[in-house]
């Protein structure tokens, strides 16, 4: 295929078909794993303890999913250890800026990762987090992000070193130092390399158009700094090349320079001991997404272990710092077809009770692609169409304006329901949480699902805004009537 596939491509109805390892086509009918989505609106054959029926638009948090993601990856790289004889350690660390909310991080961390954050807020939510019990002290929380003296979030994290004994700032800029050491805590430390982007030796690193990081000679300067200081100690070296490589031999290719910086800097500083590949795994998006996770993990280890030795230095444990491949598959917005409009054009216009740009920015933004499945009504014929947002904006569409894919939906639209699959990470964080957005349209109301241990579904509604909310947002009086 030459354009993403965001659903189903034919106008004969779904069989009973799994779509991918979450979603499946059931008689007529969408399912999340076991769960029966269009029952949430229209009621099921068999209630699976909702116990009622919601309105729509409604966005779902599905639990089980981000522990099903973390404990893959976990064993994917227990496996290639093993087979490779490999030394070093793998750490799976949760990208917070990619879901901030607190059913996101609770379960991230019930799930036994360590933690990874970038601004002052997020200090404040590691402190929520120890005082729950759900942080404990062995567990790593990774400070990235620009943290120059006498900014807020350079504050809290010398606060938080004294609550958290692992917390581990990473080092963008030489001048994010004194203020560690003038502080008299030991710290263990960080330094992230200049890396962003495509590159194959240390010399296309160094000239990367990239705010993130310090070129080469300006990481030995900063190790060589922290080795002369009594309170600092080099304990990771940060390489994030990208987020959302879907190209393993690009990935590979654009990490392995930075395996040569680590290996050189190892000879010098014997308390180095993780290579942080930065962000972490791509994720499927769609539904012709192709990536060999195990093999690209023997290919990094095996890689890494070949460049330490050449070195003569031990191989490191290795940390990848998981957000979109965390998050993205636990989140979904449900919406009803509420008008189809003919309207003289190519392909009929289905209308939804929602925004397709502010509920996922991404696809406005960045000309994204997610996956799009009806609800109910798989088993009757289908048609292309376009799909509109209510707002009052030309770029309210899906598929996105440049997109070659083709959306296809059925033709019978009574009680349609539709869902945007794979929106979980970065979507509500960059729309706004509880602001007022484009159109002044309120938020959904969110339903956030969970198992029990026998395997019962457990459900939390959170309510979405009210008119009230949003004006008030604006800065609107509201008076009692």
């Amino acid at each position: 295929m030459t354009h993403p596939i965001v659903g189903w491509e034919r106008e004969t109805p779904v069989p009973n078909y799994k779509f991918n390892d979450y979603l499946s086509a059931r008689d007529g009918r969408l399912f999340y794993e076991d769960l029966d989505l269009a029952q949430l609106f229209t009621g099921g054959r068999q209630d699976q303890g909702l116990g009622k029926t919601l309105p729509s638009p409604l966005e779902i948090i599905y639990l089980p999913k981000i522990r099903e993601k973390i404990k893959t990856m976990r064993q994917i790289f227990a496996e290639v250890i093993e087979e490779i004889g490999y030394e070093g350690q793998f750490h799976y660390a949760y990208a917070s800026k990619a879901n901030a909310a607190e059913e996101v991080v609770r379960t991230t961390l019930g799930a036994g990762a360590h933690h990874e954050m970038s601004s002052p807020v997020d200090v404040e939510i590691v402190r929520l987090m120890i005082a729950a019990g759900l942080l404990p002290p062995e567990r790593m929380v990774i400070a990235n992000g620009f943290k120059p003296p006498g900014t807020i979030y350079d504050d809290k994290l010398i606060q938080l070193r004294r609550e958290h004994e692992n917390l581990i700032p990473v080092i963008e800029d030489l001048c994010e130092m004194p203020p560690l050491i003038d502080s008299q805590l030991n710290f263990e430390v960080g330094l992230r390399q200049k890396c962003y982007g495509p590159h194959q030796n240390q010399a296309e690193m160094d000239t990367a158009h990239s705010r993130f990081g310090m070129d080469a000679a300006t990481i030995q300067k900063a190790a060589q700094i922290i080795a002369e200081t009594p309170n600092l100690t080099l304990k990771i070296y940060h390489a994030m090349v990208g987020s959302q490589i879907t190209d393993g031999d690009d990935f590979l290719a654009w990490l392995k320079p930075t395996m040569e910086i680590y290996a050189q800097l190892r000879q010098r500083h014997p308390s180095l001991s993780i290579f942080d590949f930065g962000g972490g795994m791509p994720v499927p998006m769609t539904l012709d997404f192709d990536f060999d996770y195990h093999t690209f993990v023997r290919r990094l280890l095996t890689t890494l272990q070949e460049i330490c030795r050449a070195h003569g230095v031990p191989s490191p444990d290795v940390m990848g710092e998981f957000g979109r491949y965390t998050t993205s598959e636990h989140g979904a917005h449900l919406f009803k077809v509420t008008t189809v409009k003919e309207n003289n054009s190519r392909l009929p216009w289905y209308i939804i009770n929602g925004s397709i740009m502010t509920s996922f920015p991404d696809s406005w933004a960045l000309s994204e692609h997610f996956i799009v499945l009806p609800l109910n009504h798989l088993d009757k014929p289908f048609r292309q169409v376009h799909l509109g947002g209510m707002t009052c904006d030309s770029d309210d569409v899906y598929p996105p304006k440049p997109s070659q894919s083709p959306l296809y939906l059925p033709v019978e639209t009574e009680d349609l329901y539709i869902g945007f699959f794979s929106i979980g990470a970065y979507q509500e964080m960059l729309g706004g949480v509880r602001g007022s957005k484009h159109c002044v349209l309120p938020e959904a109301n969110e339903l956030i699902i969970d198992q029990a241990s026998n395997g019962d579904y457990q459900f939390q509604i959170l309510p979405g805004q009210r008119t009230n909310d949003v004006l008030a947002n604006l800065g609107y009086r509201i008076e009692r009537r």
